[in-house]
């Protein structure tokens, strides 16, 4: 059983965030275009940026298209999570926009990660070696054809998004019931069948437990917005607290 990595949320660009992530111990940093505040100015300079300070970087898109793919990886993003994959069909043809030909179809563009150069074909394959590309599974669709999505060479791991899952699987809204629990170790289990990584976003400690127990490569555990709100209202429920001792 390995140690994941441990990453946190970042809805909207900040290098405090970023520097008070690392100075609590993550190692990974997931930035949620899709529905975050981030334009292509804030991307960047906050890729390289949380690079810099050590750690990777995980670029959700803004969604299963060419230009978002790519310039996530221009910018120098380690991988990207890409929403919304219906198939193993659409897999690969998204999913290959982050991998350049044979392997895919991505474009070359000579800005930072050639060092503002040409390329080789060593470049090439060291870019679709090194830097990975994780759809999203969080549609019906995608998880019935699991297996078919990790067994495209485009594909290197899988990002598993429980609140959709559970949307789009009839549950309702997502509240870690054990049959949520279940598909997530289903797909777990896909993706260790491959020999390709899984991350998963575990907010709750039964989510944890089974992201632990089934070797994901990197766990998300706490967002931007839920650790602000978390220590705010500490601090109103501690002052609450004493106010309420003093006046009794």
């Amino acid at each position: 059983m390995t140690n994941p990595a441990l990453s946190v949320w970042l809805t909207e660009p900040s290098s405090a965030a970023v520097d008070i992530a690392k100075l609590a111990g993550f190692d990974t940093v997931v930035l949620d275009v899709e529905h975050g505040l981030f334009d292509l100015a804030a991307l960047d300079w906050i890729i390289p940026f949380i690079r810099a300070r050590g750690m990777r970087v995980i670029v959700k898109v803004l969604g299963p298209e060419r230009g978002p793919i790519q310039q996530a990886l221009d910018f120098g993003a380690n991988a990207v999570a890409i929403p919304h994959i219906e198939s193993a069909e659409h897999a690969a043809r998204v999913c290959g926009y982050a991998k350049f030909p044979p392997l895919g179809d991505r474009s070359f563009a000579g800005g930072r990660t050639s060092n503002y150069r040409g390329f080789t074909d060593e470049w090439l394959q060291e870019q679709d070696s090194q830097y990975q590309c994780f759809p999203m599974i969080e549609d019906g669709t995608a998880y019935d054809a699991v297996e078919d999505i990790l067994a495209l060479d485009c594909v290197d791991g899988i990002f598993i998004g429980p609140s959709d899952l559970s949307l789009r699987r009839g549950r309702g809204a997502y509240s870690v019931t054990d049959a949520d629990l279940e598909d997530i170790r289903h797909l777990a289990r896909a993706a260790q069948q491959a020999n390709k990584p899984w991350i998963l976003p575990a907010w709750s400690e039964a989510e944890q437990r089974v992201a632990i127990e089934e070797n994901a490569s990197v766990v998300v555990i706490n967002m931007q917005y839920g650790a602000l709100l978390g220590g705010f209202t500490q601090a109103v429920e501690k002052f609450t607290k004493i106010e309420k001792e003093i006046k009794s």
